[in-house]
């Protein structure tokens, strides 16, 4: 079965979705992830989502999924890296990634990781 690579760096977990992601990929991310959360404690989730062209109803419910579910287990995420076209089919399909901080790279992701929950 294929599955995501789940990075820990100290207190946060990095993913980076290199792949078409399909609706059982999703899934199983969204398992994992979860799981890993519990188990290390992370504070903070940053999911690079650069590589991918389009995202569809489903992946966008489930990244709102996974960050609500790291907000249950007390921690942030963090979406960077999204394509403009991508941006615009979320918002047409009226995704709005209800409490998911965006971020344009890696970089700044991992700023804003580093701020408190309550900060932009």
């Amino acid at each position: 079965m294929d599955r995501i690579p789940i990075l820990q760096m100290g207190d946060l977990l990095l993913v980076t979705i290199q792949v078409d992601m399909h609706d059982q990929l999703a899934l199983t991310l969204q398992d994992d992830l979860t799981e890993k959360i519990q188990r290390t404690s992370a504070r903070g989730v940053l999911i690079d989502i650069s590589a991918l062209d389009i995202v569809d109803s489903f992946i966008g419910r489930m990244i709102s999924t996974i960050s609500a579910l790291a907000r249950i287990m007390d921690g942030t995420t963090v979406v960077e890296g999204m394509q403009p076209a991508v941006a615009i089919t979320l918002g047409e399909l009226g995704l709005g990634l209800r409490g998911v901080r965006t971020a344009l790279n890696v970089e700044r992701g991992m700023k804003l990781l580093q701020l408190p929950a309550g900060d932009p």
